[in-house]
């Protein structure tokens, strides 16, 4: 398999970044945005709709350790492309990229 990179930008996570999140998705118009369902102080799925509200366009996969059935449903039902269940695996990661950004 070929080495691919894939430029990013980590997000910080605090509530008091969230201001300046925005304003840098606004900024750059990321193809591509990863979400966790836990964050400190906003779970993912709340972040996807807001993001999903500001940008109807937007690409976002969630990620989590948590794999239920019933939070894989809503995250994708709120907007995400694909899920993703933590640990990670660069096959599963590399795949879902390829599928959701064509």
């Amino acid at each position: 398999m070929k080495q691919q990179t894939y430029p990013f930008s980590a997000g910080k996570g605090a509530s008091r970044a969230l201001a300046e999140e925005k304003a840098k998705y606004n900024e750059l118009k990321p193809d591509l945005v990863t979400l966790d369902i836990t964050m400190p102080n906003k779970d993912g799925i709340q972040a996807l709709k807001e993001i999903k509200a500001a940008d109807p366009n937007a690409t976002c996969v969630m990620c989590s350790a948590m794999g239920q059935q019933s939070m894989v449903i809503e995250a994708i039902q709120s907007g995400a492309k694909d899920f993703i269940v933590k640990p990670f695996q660069a096959d599963r990661v590399l795949e879902s990229i390829r599928k959701v950004l064509g």
